[in-house]
């Protein structure tokens, strides 16, 4: 299983500040057997599009962003990432948030993530704090590895539902 980490961030990608919440994401990922690429850090908008469409086209079969899910006027991410999915998979980022809240921390509320597939690439935003990172990970390491086997035709555990 191949994926890319994938930092939205207009400071980090200017050199202001060094991606935090990227490495978390490749960490979680290695630790659930996915070899990854990544942290590629780029700004909001435009390069959010053309990062998804690249890992699309080489088939990654995960790619999770950081950032850009807020309500600020230059959070993007899920505008960007919704330009390229063909089917949302929306019970995912219905989880993190809800376990963000879960876990002490309301403002998960705000989050604007989405997840979904492009293709066979099953893409899902997460925010871009530490904290935020973390929390996804705690989701995703649940279902990650399923949801992907899924993708490429596997069945249910137990058998067909």
């Amino acid at each position: 299983m191949r994926a890319v980490v994938v930092t939205v961030s207009n400071r980090a990608a200017a050199g202001i500040y060094s991606d935090r919440a990227g490495p978390i994401l490749v960490e979680g990922l290695r630790g659930l057997g996915f070899e990854v690429d990544g942290p590629v850090v780029v700004p909001d908008g435009e390069p959010v599009v053309k990062e998804l469409r690249e890992a699309i086209s080489v088939a990654y079969d995960v790619v999770l962003t950081t950032g850009g899910t807020g309500l600020s006027p230059n959070d993007l991410t899920p505008e960007m990432t919704s330009r390229v999915l063909d089917r949302e998979v929306p019970g995912i980022a219905e989880a993190i948030r809800a376990y963000g809240v879960a876990h002490g921390v309301p403002s998960a509320v705000l989050s604007r993530g989405l997840a979904g597939l492009a293709g066979g690439t099953l893409i899902v935003n997460l925010p871009g704090s530490t904290g935020g990172a973390r929390d996804g990970m705690a989701v995703l390491e649940q279902v990650l590895v399923h949801a992907v086997e899924q993708v490429h035709g596997g069945d249910h555990p137990g058998g067909a539902s």
